[in-house]
């Protein structure tokens, strides 16, 4: 009895071991990464549960890196909380009936207006990694933003899009040799549109990153030849290759070298948009990085209808960094944004399903933001835009809308 009860013992203990190394995934341990697999459909009730049943599957160095905001994490939460300083008018006897979702943003017409916010190493979350994302968003209708920080090439995701539109997410190298070469890849690929992003001229501080001294444990194939074998690095050290330094130049400079449109992503300042206009942008995209760089920022719901105003529809606005369900959809809109979009979500729902999780996600929005249209008077997105807000009391001096959602 005695042995059997040493045995039991000790089993448990070494289960207990492989549990931790695989759910901490700490470099150098006993197990290498294992992200989520299956490829099924998922039931989505309430799309704050991906979050919960993502956290379940994927391994935790890499879930924390994906869920995780800068330092205490407060503007990240404030993205989501901000929605609720104002509300929607319910409007009747406005003949609503089957509301229209599509629009076009850059020339796209797309089949809602969300589409997918650029994010590094969706292999993390799971084996088909930005393939299957960009399969997903093929399915759906809607636009995938690629990160030049992807865990698969730029072509191998283009070929999984089959023709599909996708946006090239560019994070300036200080080569400017390389900057060319993969801007025109990226071109030549049928790449529609450049996003550079203007807001981390170095990494925020990522407190959940540092305590699980986090490391990339799978390569970023598209930054390899600035940053090397990204395999076992940190995102400090792969940060080290990027520019460090934004000025109008930037604008012009990456305008120099493409015919593609150039939007100019991490806008969260008025006069901030004016330069990148008058250098030649051809969007405004509104964002806080997720609330992964200066924490202690607005929420990004918060500034967009300041940005919006001085923008003043001389170029489109996308508008992301919170958004989780029709109603955030809605009212983004209502406050100057063309277009959303939107990034954890879609990576939990591809960790829970793969490219068919991320179709199940979109098919979500559309009926969420379906029947908010149709509750609050709105036949089409247009609609939206001309819809106004009401401001909850106490909250008009953390808050400005647009103009005209005044």
């Amino acid at each position: 009895m005695k042995n059997s009860v040493i045995i039991i013992s000790a089993i448990l203990v070494a289960l207990l071991v492989v549990w931790l190394v695989m759910r901490f995934n700490r470099p150098g341990g006993l197990d290498k990464y294992q992200a989520p697999y299956n490829v099924q459909s998922i039931t989505i009730i309430d799309i704050d549960d991906l979050q919960k049943q993502a956290r379940a599957v994927i391994p935790q160095g890499g879930y924390d890196y994906i869920a995780g905001g800068a330092e205490t994490e407060r503007t990240m939460h404030r993205n989501i909380t901000s929605f609720d300083m104002v509300d929607i008018y319910p409007r009747v006897l406005r003949g609503v009936d089957e509301p229209d979702l599509r629009t076009v943003i850059l020339g796209e017409q797309i089949s809602l207006p969300v589409i997918i916010a650029p994010a590094a190493a969706h292999g993390l979350a799971h084996t088909s990694a930005e393939a299957g994302t960009a399969r997903g968003a093929a399915a759906s209708g809607t636009i995938m933003s690629v990160s030049n920080y992807a865990s698969v090439s730029l072509a191998e995701i283009a070929a999984a899009g089959n023709g599909a539109p996708q946006w090239f997410q560019l994070y300036l190298s200080k080569d400017d040799k390389f900057n060319r070469h993969i801007v025109a890849l990226a071109e030549s690929l049928g790449y529609r549109a450049i996003i550079l992003t203007v807001d981390a001229p170095v990494g925020g501080n990522r407190i959940r990153d540092l305590r699980n001294d986090f490391k990339f444990p799978l390569a970023l194939p598209n930054v390899a030849p600035k940053s090397g074998n990204t395999k076992g690095q940190g995102i400090s050290a792969i940060f080290a290759a990027a520019q460090n330094r934004f000025a109008a130049e930037a604008v012009r400079y990456v305008k120099s070298m493409t015919n593609l449109p150039v939007i100019v992503k991490g806008i969260q300042h008025p006069d901030d948009a004016d330069v990148a206009i008058e250098a030649g942008a051809d969007a405004i995209w509104v964002s806080n990085h997720g609330g992964r760089q200066l924490d202690g920022a607005p929420g990004a719901f918060e500034v967009l209808g300041d940005v919006a105003k001085r923008v003043n529809k001389r170029v489109p606005v996308i508008f992301d960094s919170g958004i989780r369900r029709g109603t955030h959809i809605f009212k983004a809109i209502a406050s100057g944004a063309d277009v959303v979009a939107v990034g954890r979500p879609v990576i939990y729902a591809l960790a829970l399903g793969g490219w068919k999780g991320v179709e199940s996600l979109f098919d979500y929005l559309k009926e969420d933001l379906r029947r908010v249209m149709w509750l609050a008077g709105a036949q089409t997105v247009n609609d939206i835009k001309r819809t106004e807000l009401r401001i909850r009391d106490n909250c008009d001096k953390n808050l400005h809308l647009s103009e005209k959602s005044l």
